[in-house]
């Protein structure tokens, strides 16, 4: 079983999906399809992907309007992340009556690197802390888009909360850091309860669609964190298999979809 967690769904129709007014980019969603979703499915049937959890873009603020859309559509194909601002107090509120609303929402995501102060300064803020904790208490999966500097204070809020169920987006954007602060990142490995998204690669490799001049530095992740903490978000799934090569496809097999099923509930699909 193959599952994506890294899409996300773009619609031309802006009267009727508005990019947010704080959106953190304006992308130029003329250039999509007509019905986005069904474009995705077709793309999922030539890559083998059998399901996939929708990441809700940033563009949309903390409207949602369009990934409830696409949840209601394919309820046996998909699963959903949210976004929400920490600093807004009601913050927390809202997350729980788009869960009630929606329960195929799974996740809410943080943003927080270098570029990204508008959605947070520090993971110690009231704000942050308070919508962390509602969603854990809501059983939600948190997903860190962060960058290295922030490592070290997500480590303090996982020592805080240990019950906190983490994926890392995107080999946490290693080239928007130092190596100090990447070893941060590594010393996440340490909580049984944090997993590292493979995917990304594209935002500091040229060499698509496998990307094999990050080999070494994609070796050094995942054997920190192992096969069974690793699962793969983006792109095409042969990723997997190139950058994992010196595994077994046992283990290529948790990294592609067998990890997320068991966190998801997905472990019959």
């Amino acid at each position: 079983m193959i599952i994506e967690w890294n899409q996300h769904i773009f619609h031309p129709d802006t009267g009727r999906y508005p990019l947010h007014e704080r959106a953190a980019y304006a992308p130029d969603v003329s250039k999509y399809a007509a019905d986005p979703l069904a474009a995705y499915i077709g793309h999922m049937r030539q890559e083998g992907i059998d399901r996939a959890v929708l990441v809700h873009p940033e563009p949309y603020g903390d409207d949602h309007r369009l990934l409830l859309d696409c949840l209601e559509r394919e309820p046996g194909l998909f699963l959903g992340t949210s976004l929400f601002y920490p600093k807004d107090a009601d913050a927390p509120l809202h997350l729980a009556e788009l869960v009630e609303r929606q329960p195929r929402i799974i996740s809410t995501r943080f943003h927080a690197h270098r570029g990204k102060e508008h959605y947070l300064d520090s993971f110690a803020e009231k704000g942050v802390r308070a919508l962390w904790e509602k969603a854990v208490e809501l059983g939600l999966i948190i997903e860190l888009h962060i960058g290295p500097n922030y490592a070290a204070q997500v480590a303090d809020v996982l020592r805080d909360i240990p019950e906190t169920v983490v994926v890392i987006d995107h080999l946490a954007e290693q080239h928007m850091g130092d190596a100090a602060e990447f070893a941060d990142v590594l010393d996440l490995a340490q909580f049984d309860n944090v997993y590292m998204k493979l995917s990304g690669l594209n935002h500091f490799c040229q060499d698509g669609p496998l990307y094999e001049s990050a080999r070494p530095f994609t070796r050094r992740v995942i054997d920190e964190f192992g096969a069974s903490r690793v699962v793969w978000g983006s792109g095409t799934p042969r990723l997997v298999d190139t950058h994992m090569s010196q595994y077994p496809e046992t283990d290529r097999a948790l990294v592609k979809g067998g990890n997320l099923a068991r966190l998801l509930g997905w472990a019959d699909a």
